[in-house]
This record gives structure tokens, sequence and C-alpha cells, in this order.
């Protein structure tokens, strides 16, 4: 009699622990990368909602009002690197900062796309052939998010400003010495303009 009666309260605890675990739940909080374009609703800071300025880069479908890049609409717009070609920014070995004496090209960058609102701007990241592809496409990257954020800080708006990172598919310069290396180690960026 007494082994059923444990047998019934090992049954019975067994039972609670599995429905008191349940489920695994999301994480109610997650932080997304600088650039980060995805299906959700961006959060809005705390007791305020972003802003819904008509910008039609801009997404304002969901239920909160909330505006995001849709990642899909600039997908079929033209980009040009040649009006950019003067300002692309050149990186040290292994570094994604940028160098101050490299600031002056984002600035005119920016002023570009100030003075031209419905447009926008593709970053891209390169390397130099040094280094594994997995880490290159990784440098790039960073490379790219330093830009756009440098865009940012100058007053563009972040739904304008794409990011891609070619690590080390896309040399300037095929050769295999320093002087190819310091024209790989590169930001470029691509003018976005709406199709006609």
């Amino acid at each position: 009699m007494k082994l059923t009666a444990i047998n019934k309260l090992l049954v019975l605890a067994l039972i609670l622990s599995v429905a008191g675990t349940g489920c695994r739940k999301r994480p109610g909080s997650i932080t997304r990368l600088p650039g980060h374009v995805g299906n959700n609703v961006p959060e809005p800071p705390p007791g305020q909602a972003l802003p819904d300025n008509n910008n039609p880069l801009l997404k304002n479908d969901n239920p909160g009002g909330f505006a995001q890049t849709d990642p899909g609409v600039r997908s079929n717009w033209p980009r040009d690197h040649e009006i950019f070609k003067q300002d692309i920014v050149h990186f040290d070995f292994d570094s994604s900062t940028v160098k101050p004496s490299e600031i002056s090209k984002v600035s005119a960058v920016a002023d570009y796309l100030k003075n031209n609102q419905m447009t926008a701007v593709e970053v891209e990241g390169h390397c130099d052939e040094r280094g594994t592809e997995e880490y290159n496409r990784s440098l790039g990257e960073r490379r790219a998010l330093a830009l756009r954020e440098k865009l940012i800080g100058l007053g563009i708006d972040p739904s304008r400003v794409d990011t891609v990172s070619y690590g080390k598919d896309r040399p300037a310069d095929p050769g295999h010495d320093e002087a190819a290396w310091k024209q790989n180690r590169r930001g470029e960026f691509a003018l976005e303009t709406p199709p006609k």
C-alpha cells in the first residue's frame, strides 16, 4: 500500500514539474545589431512612439504605428557608385575604425543625402585578401556599420542607409602586395535612387 502511495506522489511530482516548466518562453527584450532589419516591430523608446514622418522609405502598416524599414523596399533601386567614387574610405589593416583623415569623405556623402531626400545609400565593406573568407566578411560588415554610424551621427535617417559586406570578394586592386591591400581595405558608397 505504501509503495503505491509513493508511486502516486512521484507521478504527481513529475506531472507538476512538466507542467511547471511548460513551453520555453521567448526573451522579452532582444538587443538588435545596428542596422538590423527584421520582421519585428521596433520597440519605441520608453514613454514615446517612433515618429511617422511620411518618409516613403518607411513602412508603417503595423498596429502600433511604429515605422520600420521594409527590407525589400530598395531591392530594385538602381545603384550608382560613380557619384561617390572620390569618397571611398580606406581603413588600416585589421581595423574598422574610421580614421580622422577620412571623416570629410563621409561628410560629403551625408551632405549629398541631406540635399537629396528621396535617395538612400548602400555602404559596402571591403577587405584585402589576407585572412579567411569568414573573418573578412565579418570585418567588412564592421567597416560598413562603422560608416553607417558616422552617417547617422551626421544627421542621416538610419532608414536611408543600407549596409553590405563583400569581404575580400571584390578587390579594387588585384595585386598581392601592400599597395594593393591598402586600396582593398575600404568602404564604398553606392547611391540608391527610386526607379522611374
